[in-house]
């Protein structure tokens, strides 16, 4: 019987927080790809740039801004990695960016599957 009181009932996600689910999954699948093509790191960006508006006021609102977030400081931060890759510091810096990404989607991938905002 106490099994039954500590188990955790969670309510069910309303159709917008589904759908915002679902395109959040998406965007962080395309990112998982761009970390090794570049191509659908972009795609992956896009997405949640279009998508986001959709999501507004949903439980999964701020993983759109996650991803462009994560999107936006990658490409910077690999744009300084690139051009300081004549220094061989470079190439640490882009290292380190490749491992910031992942850990940010890693991040985001464990809290919207247990349905929970990025923040």
């Amino acid at each position: 019987m106490s099994e039954m009181q500590n188990a955790v009932t969670e309510a069910p996600l309303s159709a917008s927080d589904e759908a915002a689910k679902t395109s959040a999954l998406i965007g962080y699948g395309l990112m998982i790809l761009g970390l090794f093509t570049g191509l659908f790191w972009i795609v992956g960006a896009i997405w949640a740039m279009v998508k986001k508006a959709d999501a507004a006021g949903t439980l999964f609102e701020d993983h759109y801004s996650n991803i462009i977030k994560t999107f936006w400081w990658g490409f910077g931060l690999s744009i300084i990695g690139f051009v300081l890759a004549f220094v061989i510091i470079g190439y640490f810096v882009l290292l380190g960016v490749w491992i910031w990404s992942i850990y940010r989607i890693i991040k985001g991938l464990a809290k919207i599957t247990s349905n929970k905002s990025y923040y």
